[in-house]
């Protein structure tokens, strides 16, 4: 075998390894992908049923209620719209009524938000960026400006 086929045998086969590495890596990236809507999103149907994604804005006041065990629901509001969510398991510390929430999971066909995990700002001045940006679209005068920064970098 002359070595110019060789060279292309082993060019065809560093470019086949490439595409199929490329492959895996977009999968990968795509099965793990969680998008964030808001409460008025998810009203208007432009969240998906039944696919993991992150819902975030307010816990609306006098909404949280323990259903049976370590079971809660509450109500997710960005002052236009509100959306029930259920939740099994323990709460952060930080969840409180009328504070910012983001919770993780899936829409069920009964409109009901089941949570499969529920974060809670962590501090006074800390919001996440797409949850601070949906309620100051919706009108609501979350703190004083420039009050929403991002979250420190670990050390």
């Amino acid at each position: 075998m002359k070595s110019r086929y060789r060279r292309l045998i082993w060019i065809i086969a560093g470019l086949g390894a490439l595409a199929v590495a490329a492959t895996l890596v977009l999968n990968a990236f795509r099965s793990n992908l969680v998008f964030f809507f808001t409460p008025t999103q998810i009203a208007n149907g432009e969240a998906p049923v039944g696919k993991p994604f992150r819902i975030g804005g307010l816990v609306e006041n006098g909404s949280v209620r323990r259903v049976e065990g370590t079971t809660v629901e509450f109500r997710v509001t960005d002052n236009a719209k509100t959306i029930v969510v259920a939740f099994t398991g323990i709460l952060p510390d930080l969840f409180k009524e009328g504070r910012g929430v983001v919770a993780q999971g899936s829409l069920l066909s009964d409109g009901t938000f089941k949570a499969s995990e529920v974060l809670a700002k962590h501090d006074e001045n800390y919001m996440p960026p797409e949850a601070a940006e949906a309620l100051k679209r919706a009108g609501h005068p979350v703190g004083a400006p420039g009050q929403f920064q991002q979250a420190p970098a670990q050390p």
